[in-house]
């Protein structure tokens, strides 16, 4: 007689979300678990941080970086206007602003990956026809019911035909990048490996031209055809190390994205001390800014 079929208690497992969902071709990179609707515009997305990531984790994994929550605010979103709004997954998404602002002492590296909450409200949502054009949300982090973060993020999606229109003909296939220059030493910019290095000199102390490796696998976990707004964030970040006047990391960034940053024309940047430890950056290509960016040690 066949003994009855043991079922494992599958209550406590845990899987990412659909890769696809947060525009993400590696699982490894995908940083969410889950998600709720809470209220009108209102949601609950689950994360859960590595204690190793390849990038955003101090070199002696002692620390999240800031800018792993600022990824898992920008997955967030996007999860959100896919699975709510009903933003077809063939569509661009346009990142406008990104202000966040993290908690000190909040982001160090426990012995288990960390599990957060991500509380977004939706506002400002603006329509085309029947399909969500754009919209700005706010964003808490918390981690154990302890606030980590707070942040503000304005975006626009646009479909393949508009798209295409925008950029003109350029795919990641057919743009030329950029010869890859020497990087700065990478203890200078708190970061661990040479190919996590995005300054290289410049003969000014306070510019820098912009290293874009298509083959890095976080910044570049697919094929693009312009450069990404986390490198453009994680030079600023650096540029703020090699600036800055205090001992502090940088724990907030205001940034404004300008314009699509392409890759087959150098980019510099460029950072000036201001208000104290704060560090302002800002990234140009040709005769046009591409983005700027305040990083600070605090809240303002």
């Amino acid at each position: 007689m066949a003994r009855p079929r043991q079922h494992a208690d599958t209550s406590s497992l845990t899987a990412t979300v659909p890769r696809q969902f947060v525009h993400r071709a590696s699982v490894a990179e995908t940083l969410l678990t889950g998600w709720k609707r809470t209220g009108n515009d209102r949601f609950s997305i689950q994360a859960q941080w590595p204690r190793g990531h390849g990038l955003h984790v101090s070199p002696d994994w002692s620390a999240y970086d800031p800018l792993l929550v600022v990824e898992t605010i920008r997955q967030a979103g996007t999860l959100i206007a896919h699975t709510e709004y009903g933003v077809p997954l063939d569509h661009q998404f346009v990142l406008q602003e990104f202000q966040v602002v993290t908690v000190e002492g909040r982001l160090s590296v426990g012995p288990l990956p960390a599990e957060s909450d991500v509380d977004l409200v939706f506002a400002d949502v603006q329509y085309r026809g029947r399909r969500l054009g754009g919209a700005r949300y706010t964003a808490r982090v918390l981690r154990d019911g302890d606030l980590v973060a707070t942040a503000d993020v304005a975006f626009t999606c646009v479909s393949p035909p508009v798209y295409r229109r925008l950029r003109d003909g350029r795919t990641a296939e057919s743009v030329a990048v950029v010869p890859l220059p020497p990087g700065l030493a990478p203890a200078v910019v708190e970061r661990a490996l040479p190919s996590d290095v995005v300054l290289a000199p410049d003969d000014r102390p306070d510019r820098w031209q912009l290293r874009v490796d298509t083959a890095h696998p976080v910044f570049f976990d697919h094929p693009l055809d312009h450069v990404p707004g986390m490198l453009l964030l994680e030079a600023a970040r650096q540029a703020a190390w090699l600036r800055r006047t205090g001992e502090r990391p940088p724990a907030a960034y205001y940034a404004v994205f300008l314009r699509y940053a392409e890759l087959d024309e150098p980019i510099w940047i460029e950072a000036k001390a201001v208000h104290g430890t704060d560090v302002q950056v800002l990234g140009t290509q040709g005769e046009s800014a591409v983005f700027q960016c305040l990083v600070s040690t605090a809240a303002r």
